[in-house]
């Protein structure tokens, strides 16, 4: 029944609009003293707002109409009228031209915002930190390029079987260009996350990136997996950064993995390391974003993020991992970190 509710809905708004543009027209015809021959922009553009594609562009039309009707009923045709109407036009063929873009998706200007906000905000839960028992700590940040919540980095977490599993990705592109395949990429791995072996998370998340067919179709990744009871790890990466661990001294130290990119290649090995997690010990996920910056190699960003990240943790754990990403990396890159506290 909804789609019956938004149809009788859609037809009470266009009636309702078409009303307004003719009270607009007979306004613009009659009292063309004071009545403002862009009137009829009024309901042009609270149509282009809340009316579905096709029903908008019958709708512009309506309203060009109603224009030409109402000023050929005006007294006195100036140079003023004809460049007020040329704007009319010149709006309504900008209208019209979205409408046909968004007939792709097929809802109006706000409703289609709504759809995708709503979509980013319900696959973003994902990233959330489930609930840890006590002497777990996770601290996480993500920076987008372009400064929204849009980007090519996502983290994923997920509490099962007594294992924290934590992944975080990094899709080709930077920002709002790769945002649309992060969100897609982020809801089916949240589905594999928890559901398969740690071992087998990278090969099945290589898998779907290759059944995608994209042209710009790979990503770096880098999963880890906790035992919540013995501390004990599992870490793996595809073509990212290695992750870093804190040693007792407070120093930390590279993780090194082997793997290839997502995406690219057929059956690859993705060689894990294990250890285990001991009281103060931690384990810090980064994207390249993190510790690339122009004329500076990524071995140097990450020896620098290692060391800013001994005098931070000092400080204070909470709000460390935000404070890295604010102080390193590339302002026009994703940055993004996770890490994982054993207190």
């Amino acid at each position: 029944m909804r789609w019956r509710d938004r149809l009788v809905s859609e037809r009470g708004l266009t009636v309702e609009l078409s009303l307004l543009a003719i009270v607009c027209a007979v306004l613009i015809a009659w009292q063309d003293s004071w009545a403002s021959l862009n009137l009829l922009l009024i309901p042009m553009v609270i149509g282009s707002l809340i009316l579905t594609p096709r029903t908008l562009s019958w709708f512009v039309i309506g309203i060009l109409a109603l224009e030409l009707v109402s000023v050929s009923q005006v007294q006195n045709t100036t140079p003023k009228t004809v460049s007020a109407i040329a704007v009319v036009f010149l709006l309504g063929l900008i209208v019209l031209l979205t409408a046909f873009r968004r007939a792709r998706l097929g809802v109006g200007g706000v409703q289609g915002e709504t759809m995708f906000v709503d979509l980013r905000d319900r696959i973003l839960r994902q990233a959330s930190i489930p609930q840890l028992p006590p002497g777990w700590l996770v601290e996480s940040a993500l920076t987008s390029a372009g400064g929204t919540l849009f980007a090519g980095d996502f983290i994923l977490a997920e509490r099962s079987h007594g294992r924290l599993e934590v992944v975080l990705v990094d899709v080709s592109g930077k920002g709002e260009q790769a945002g649309t395949r992060a969100l897609l990429l982020c809801g089916a791995l949240g589905g594999l996350l928890g559901s398969v072996p740690p071992a087998g998370f990278l090969p099945a998340a290589n898998d779907y990136l290759l059944r995608q067919e994209w042209d710009e179709g790979f990503a770096t990744a880098v999963h880890l997996s906790v035992d919540l009871a013995t501390g004990d790890y599992e870490l793996r990466t595809a073509g990212h950064p290695p992750a870093l661990r804190r040693l007792a001294d407070d120093s930390w130290v590279r993780l090194e993995t082997s793997g290839p990119f997502l995406g690219l290649v057929e059956d690859p090995e993705y060689d894990g390391v294990t250890g285990n997690l001991v009281e103060g010990g931690a384990v810090m996920l980064y994207t390249d974003g993190v510790v690339e910056e122009p004329g500076r190699d990524i071995d140097a960003g990450i020896d620098l993020l290692a060391g800013v990240a001994t005098a931070q943790m000092e400080v204070d754990l909470v709000g460390a991992a935000q404070r890295l990403v604010d102080r390193l990396g590339a302002r026009n890159d994703d940055r993004t970190m996770v890490v994982v506290h054993r207190l």
